[in-house]
């Protein structure tokens, strides 16, 4: 066998390959994948209309929507699904809250036709259970969650959502309720005030409170019912899967009159007395969970008035986001996205 040799310019031609495979490793330790881009900011027009001409009428889709307002955050690819969409992540700096954290958003194949270019569309926050912190289990591609809402798009069971998964908690020691509670991070202020003004400045959604809404289990369902019921002017429905109904962190010791201003139950009660605006709260349960009975007490006691609700029990169901992955399909989706705006297209 002839004894290799390396000229200059094979050396170089390695050494940039070794480069490049360095970077690549680093990259995937670091769990930052390549840069993605959702949408652009939108720019403001400097051309005025030339006089005398009528300015072209507004559609429905601009009408409704409101275009990304930047800055344009920086997001790195978390995975990809099979159809070509990418679940991408971001660092946000809390600007109201203070805190930061990890944010995850997928955009559906629809947010990319040409036919919706103009549109916005509807947003779900996911949130998980547990410590919630330092990741968000609904951007886990294993879960399906994604895929699953573009394949039920497509049959008319869900509207193409925007997901949108924050961290829910600043650390693993403790559950926050998703509140600002006393001498706490503000993950209230960071759920209910950053995330979306993160998602409004990379997103086209929509204006008003029906492009919006939450979705959790265990909980992260309790934020997410709390949230809805906390701030109905801003957001119209949520899933709450397997969920707390009272806040119950025992961070609030000490503080009860504010852990009452985030208690679902005085909430709904507030917003009846208040004869709106209408809610939308769908609840899913496992058959094997103990919590359905507490989840059928709050829909009886508080699901009233303005305060709709909406019941799926699984059956065979247990206590984890499989179980309510498969409840959205058999009909918890299908009742929200009934109530919710669906992106528009240019006709």
């Amino acid at each position: 066998m002839r004894p290799r040799t390396t000229t200059a310019a094979t050396a170089t031609s390695a050494a940039v390959l070794l480069t490049a495979c360095l970077t690549a490793s680093l990259a995937a330790c670091s769990g930052q994948g390549a840069r993605v881009s959702f949408d652009a900011p939108a720019t403001t027009p400097t051309a005025t209309p030339t006089s005398g001409v009528s300015p072209r009428p507004v559609s429905e889709a601009e009408r409704l929507t409101l275009p990304p307002t930047g800055p344009e955050a920086e997001f790195h690819e978390e995975s990809r699904l099979p159809d070509g969409t990418t679940i991408g992540v971001t660092t946000l700096e809390g600007q109201k809250s203070g805190f930061t954290g990890k944010v995850w958003v997928w955009a559906p194949k629809q947010y990319f036709e040409p036919q919706y270019a103009h549109s916005g569309f509807p947003v779900l926050i996911a949130l998980p259970g547990g410590r919630g912190f330092p990741k968000n289990y609904w951007m886990a591609a294993g879960l399906k969650l994604q895929s699953s809402i573009a394949h039920w798009s497509l049959e008319g069971r869900s509207l193409p959502f925007l997901v949108v998964m924050p961290v829910l908690n600043p650390d693993k020691s403790h559950y926050y309720d998703g509140s600002d509670i006393p001498g706490q991070p503000k993950m209230g202020t960071w759920l209910t005030e950053d995330v979306p003004d993160l998602v409004r400045a990379n997103f086209r959604t929509f204006r008003a409170r029906d492009g919006w809404a939450f979705m959790g289990s265990s909980s992260g369902g309790f934020a997410a019912l709390k949230s809805v019921l906390q701030k109905p002017d801003q957001f119209k429905a949520a899933i709450a899967s397997g969920p707390d109904t009272v806040p119950d962190s025992p961070l609030w010791k000490g503080f009860e009159d504010e852990r009452q201003a985030n208690n679902p139950e005085r909430l709904s009660t507030e917003l009846a007395a208040k004869t709106g605006p209408d809610v939308y709260l769908a609840f899913q349960v496992g058959s094997k969970e103990s919590s359905l009975p507490n989840v059928q007490k709050f829909i009886a006691n508080y699901g009233k008035g303005p305060v709709k609700t909406h019941l799926q029990v699984i059956q065979g169901g247990e206590h984890n986001a499989k179980t309510y992955i498969r409840g959205m399909g058999e009909g918890t989706m299908k009742w929200i996205s009934d109530h919710l705006q669906a992106p528009v297209p240019t006709r």
